[in-house]
């Protein structure tokens, strides 16, 4: 049946595709420096009577005057406040690289409140929280992090070139890594009761895949993985395959 409630509408979420009543809400969860824009194509590849939304974090694009969040609690929380009204038996994360880890927190968080979480948890190019490793050093120089961010090959690392654009992009990306770094030593949400999918690169130097596939001891029910070709953002060329994995695995979970 039909989802009877509204389509998200907070300055912390926006919807690409809002549906009166969708009868699936697809919630997605961007990368580190990454943007709820990022998402912005993936209506096109999925059923028109699904909600597609995405999880706007301070700092960027219309909330580029807000400072960055570095505490993963704050970040989880803030995001868990906003979705708790909005949750529905048909709700499913997808999170991306940090995004992942936050898609977890949230997940968490809202059962401890009995809240309905999502009905499914999808990751894609992040290790399970217990596999986690330190990027490196602390304090990195403006020049090793703009490095680190430009190896990945996400969108926008040419932007990171420019001066004038770099001082726009950096303070959230240094906020972003900063709350990794941190993370990596606190303590993680429990493992979930839904089943999860975790995704990955092929060429994807990190996280390593048994990494990834590590998810299924986060979770009491099915777990599978499934890699694609590509690395960190194997999604930009793999997009039309990914989504369409989603959805098939979303229809058939009922």
């Amino acid at each position: 049946m039909p989802l009877s409630s509204g389509p998200l509408s907070t300055p912390w979420l926006r919807t690409y595709q809002p549906v009166a009543a969708p009868r699936l809400r697809l919630v997605c969860f961007p990368h580190a420096g990454g943007s709820a824009s990022f998402f912005r194509s993936w209506p096109r590849h999925l059923p028109s009577d699904w909600e597609v939304s995405a999880v706007c974090y301070p700092g960027r694009e219309a909330r580029m005057d807000e400072p960055g969040i570095t505490s993963m609690t704050e970040l989880a929380g803030r995001i868990a406040d906003e979705l708790a009204p909005h949750m529905t038996p048909r709700t499913v994360f997808f999170g991306h690289s940090m995004g992942a880890s936050v898609a977890h927190e949230v997940t968490a968080l809202l059962t401890g409140r009995g809240v309905a979480g999502p009905a499914a948890l999808l990751v894609s190019g992040r290790a399970a929280p217990h596999r986690l490793r330190r990027l490196g050093k602390g304090d990195l120089t403006d020049e090793e992090l703009l490095a680190r961010v430009g190896g990945l090959g996400g969108p926008g690392a040419d932007f990171l070139q420019d001066p004038e654009l770099r001082e726009l992009f950096l303070p959230p990306i240094r906020a972003d890594y900063g709350l990794l770094e941190a993370y990596v030593a606190e303590p993680k949400a429990p493992a979930v009761d839904i089943p999860v999918v975790a995704y990955f690169g092929t060429d994807d130097p990190d996280p390593a895949p048994d990494d990834v596939r590590a998810w299924a001891e986060l979770t009491s029910a099915r777990c599978d993985a499934r890699a694609f070709p590509g690395g960190h953002f194997y999604l930009l060329s793999q997009e039309a395959e990914l989504t369409r994995d989603i959805q098939e695995r979303l229809v058939a979970l009922g």
